[in-house]
């Protein structure tokens, strides 16, 4: 059993959702990952879609479970002591397949040791098939790991990361806000409309993590709408749609949600010139690549560009004709955040 102690944190991530080429909805999920030694624990493990249990939309009963659970205050939920690292971000079930490991006392310590790919309750695992080699044992200061995962009860609302993900849609084409609204909803972000958020409540304003101003908005309009943010105290991100594209302005937004700090993301830089697009990530990771534009008729297409891991590094990938004939914006995803950018003939 190693005798070396590794620090024990906690910081905050997302599963990022979004509408994908087929026209299914990916659920967007805010989380808290573990931090071991400094460096986040989920982009460790080969790229894995997946939340930890601390995720923000458990509702304040469950999540607390979740917590005490990692304490140790609580049975083991899986055979051999085991306990769910990280799971599906779409169920709550193991059929999906999840990451565990044993969490134990050693004296005032805390061990997590033997991760696991498990898809079922049974405690009888492959290790040379279901293990993750490299990942773990690690041990923490008892102390250290209370005080970590405590504060998170100290407060009702201390779990909920998705206090600021809603957004506020300002425009005056009523039919697409309207859709994006309804597909921001449908990817589990809260969304509301108005034309003038400039005698709203100032404790109102502060609840929405992004305000999105559709093209046709005035200059006079977003600069009211942006004086009484900055009255309201609000952190808010402002963004302006890039095309009257759903899934675009649901990328947009997303984007502009991330809670990630910059030195930490994998998707560093998206850019798009000369029929070419240029892909930068911090480390390998599976990278899906979508070309968005609008016909003569004002129509949407969408053309996927890439769909495949990429190595850490700068990558130029070639675009189709198709992607890159008039007004048109590339979207790049992983797991764990989106990046949009237009083409630039």
């Amino acid at each position: 059993m190693t005798t070396e102690y590794a620090t024990f944190g906690l910081a905050p991530a997302m599963r990022a959702g979004g509408v994908l080429s087929d026209g299914a909805y990916q659920t967007h999920r805010d989380f808290l990952d573990f931090v071991v030694d400094g460096t986040p624990l989920l982009p460790r493990l080969a790229d894995l879609d997946a939340v930890s249990p601390l995720a923000s939309d458990l509702g304040p009963t469950v999540f607390a479970e979740q917590v005490r659970g990692l304490l140790l205050e609580t049975e083991p939920p899986l055979d051999g002591g085991r306990y769910v690292i990280y799971g599906c971000p779409e169920c709550e079930g193991l059929a999906c397949g999840a990451v565990t490991a044993v969490i134990e006392r050693d004296g005032p310590d805390i061990i997590w040791r033997d991760f696991r790919w498990q898809t079922d309750r049974a405690f009888d695992l492959d290790p040379d098939r279901d293990g993750y080699h490299g990942i773990g044992p690690y041990r923490f200061h008892g102390d250290q790991y209370r005080a970590e995962l405590g504060r998170l009860l100290l407060t009702a609302d201390a779990h909920d990361l998705s206090a600021h993900r809603r957004v506020l849609l300002i425009g005056r084409r009523a039919a697409l806000l309207a859709k994006l609204a309804a597909a921001l909803r449908r990817t589990g972000i809260g969304a509301e409309i108005t034309l003038d958020a400039a005698g709203a409540h100032a404790a109102e304003l502060r609840r929405y993590g992004v305000v999105f101003f559709g093209r046709t908005s005035h200059q006079d309009e977003r600069d009211a709408v942006r004086d009484a943010f900055a009255k309201a105290r609000s952190d808010a991100v402002f963004i302006t749609g890039l095309a009257p594209i759903v899934p675009l302005l649901v990328a947009q937004v997303v984007q502009a949600l991330d809670p990630t700090p910059q030195d930490r993301r994998r998707l560093v830089r998206l850019a798009a010139r000369g029929g070419e697009a240029l892909v930068e990530v911090a480390s390998e990771c599976r990278v899906r690549l979508s070309a968005h534009r609008l016909d003569r008729l004002s129509r949407p297409h969408t053309l996927d560009v890439h769909d495949a891991s990429l190595p850490p590094g700068v990558h130029r990938l070639l675009l189709p004709p198709k992607a890159a004939r008039g007004e048109s914006f590339l979207v790049a995803c992983t797991t764990d955040s989106v990046l949009t950018a237009a083409a630039v003939p």
